[in-house]
């Protein structure tokens, strides 16, 4: 189903299948030998979620090297490795130079919350859809977890008024705050992500930083891959196009975007970041759009 205005989804429906499916390839990624990321929270949020193929994936049940679509699973699981890592990495240099107040927008199954060492008087902000937020609250309670920092949650859809939501749960706009937009962009239109980073501008007091990701081609590489990723899902019992997530239409470059509004900005190509990690970029033909995709970090002057 494409995507319209007042769309709304759980974790297991619509844009947020992609958020299921990413936490199952950080799961994957977790476990493996000098492994990038740590997400202890990532299989028991997935199998929670209860999407047959990626509970088997997080559980081990499908031999990964061997199944139809392996290539996909590998590059998914090393993708999501290397940009949990640069996220994860963002928020705690922001730590590290003094910024006590983190927003995490459009937070789906992230658990940095729970699973980072932030300093104490950290308060972090989790900005998604009203069953989104309350699926993840309830089951990580379940589980006894317990945030690392102070958590406030937001229940409420970006396309909403979202920065008077965040301030009626105590944001503070005169505080420099770490922001994250990570793997959101394609999925608001144009003016939308445009509206995002005024948004942004508009909370953010000097010091503040912002770290996104963004692709030059404004994802019409990613979405004419992503028929091939669907097609391979949809043999192992996943019916979803991701093709009809995203949406199309000229936006406009994000760092010049930033520039204009006081930023000062800095980025990596995907290929550089990986090589940053120690990790050989994949070369295949579902990787050929990734390559020149921008990882993105921003300091308000």
């Amino acid at each position: 189903m494409s995507r319209s205005d007042s769309d709304s989804w759980d974790l297991a429906t619509s844009v947020g299948t992609t958020a299921t499916m990413v936490a199952a390839a950080r799961a994957v990624a977790s476990r493996e030998e000098n492994a990038l990321i740590d997400d202890p929270f990532a299989a028991p949020l997935v199998r929670a979620v209860g999407i047959d193929v990626f509970t088997k994936m997080v559980d081990g049940d499908i031999d990964m090297a061997a199944m139809d679509g392996a290539e996909t699973a590998r590059v998914m699981t090393d993708v999501m490795a290397v940009r949990t890592r640069f996220f994860d990495e963002f928020f705690l240099n922001a730590a590290a130079a003094g910024v006590r107040q983190a927003v995490i927008l459009a937070s789906g199954l992230d658990s940095r919350s729970y699973r980072l060492h932030w300093p104490a008087g950290t308060v972090v902000y989790e900005i998604d859809q009203p069953q989104v937020i309350d699926f993840k609250t309830e089951t990580l309670a379940a589980l006894g977890a317990s945030p690392t920092a102070e958590l406030r949650t937001v229940s409420v859809d970006l396309r909403e008024d979202w920065p008077a939501a965040l301030r009626a749960n105590g944001f503070d706009d005169t505080e420099a705050t770490a922001w994250s937009a990570e793997g959101l962009l394609v999925y608001l239109p144009p003016e939308a992500q445009d509206r995002l980073f005024d948004n942004i501008t508009a909370l953010s007091a000097p010091g503040s930083r912002i770290a996104t990701e963004y692709h030059p081609d404004g994802g019409r590489g990613l979405a004419d891959r992503s028929k091939a990723i669907s097609d391979q899902w949809r043999e192992r019992g996943l019916d979803i196009n991701m093709s009809d997530l995203f949406y199309d239409g000229e936006r406009n470059p994000v760092i010049g975007y930033l520039e204009r509004q006081g930023w000062q900005v800095g980025s990596q190509a995907r290929a550089d970041l990986f090589a940053a990690y120690g990790r050989p970029f994949p070369e295949t033909t579902l990787t050929e759009s990734l390559r020149n995709s921008v990882s993105v970090t921003a300091i308000r002057k």
